[in-house]
C-alpha cells in the first residue's frame, strides 16, 4: 500500500476519544452537536464507533469515494455524514451501516473525523469527548474485522497483515453498487 500524505497534508483527520465520564456524552447529544456544527460549517465531521475502524486508510478511502461519487452526482443521501458512515461501513444500507460504525450509549471509545479546515481536537470540548489515543489509531484486529462483517473465508484467505486490505476493498466495493434508489446503467 502506497504511504499516507504527511498528517498536515490529509484532508480529513481523525482523533480517538472517550466519554469525559460514564454515559455522558448521551448518543442524543453527540447527535444534536453533529447537526449543529453541519448548520455552521459545509466541512464535513462525523463521530464513529473506534472498534470500526480499520485506521486513518479506511477513513480516507472511505472520504475519498463519498467525494468521488458526490461529484458525480451519485450522491446515496442527501446529508453526506450520513453517507459517510455508508462508506466507512462498506455498506449501503444506513441502518446496517450504523450498525456497525455508529455510536451507542454504549460505545467506549470513539473516533471523531473531521474535514479541513476544522480540526477534530479542537471539536471534543463540544462533544463533550477527551482525547484518547487509544481508540485511534489501532492495529486492525478481529473485533474490527467481524463488526465490519469480513467473513472468516476473507481473512483466512490473505494474510494478517492484509486485513486492513479486505476493509479497503468493502469501501471501494460500495462505489461501484448502484446508489440506493437506482438501478444499474444498462448497456444498449
Amino acid at each position: 500500500m502506497s504511504p499516507l500524505p504527511p498528517p498536515d497534508e490529509l484532508p480529513v483527520r481523525a482523533v480517538g476519544a472517550r466519554r469525559a465520564r460514564p454515559g455522558a456524552p448521551s448518543t442524543a447529544t453527540i447527535v444534536r452537536t453533529l447537526r449543529e456544527i453541519a448548520a455552521e460549517s459545509p466541512a464535513l465531521v462525523s463521530v464513529l464507533d473506534a472498534r470500526s475502524v480499520a485506521g486513518e486508510r479506511h477513513l480516507l478511502s472511505a472520504w475519498a469515494h463519498l467525494g468521488r461519487a458526490r461529484s458525480r452526482g451519485e450522491a446515496r443521501l442527501r446529508d453526506r455524514g450520513a453517507e459517510f458512515a455508508l462508506y466507512v461501513a462498506g455498506d449501503d444500507q444506513l441502518p446496517r451501516a450504523l450498525s456497525k460504525v455508529g455510536v451507542s450509549d454504549a460505545t467506549e471509545q470513539f473516533v471523531l473525523v473531521a474535514e479541513r479546515p476544522l480540526d477534530p481536537a479542537t471539536l471534543l470540548p463540544r462533544f463533550e469527548l477527551t482525547a484518547d489515543p487509544t481508540a485511534f489509531p489501532r492495529p486492525v484486529d478481529e473485533g474490527v474485522l467481524d463488526r465490519l462483517g469480513v467473513e472468516t473465508a476473507e481473512r483466512n484467505a490473505v494474510p494478517r497483515s492484509a486485513w486492513e486490505g479486505l476493509v479497503l476493498e468493502r469501501v471501494a466495493l460500495l462505489e461501484l453498487s448502484a446508489p440506493a434508489g437506482r438501478s444499474p446503467p444498462t448497456k444498449h
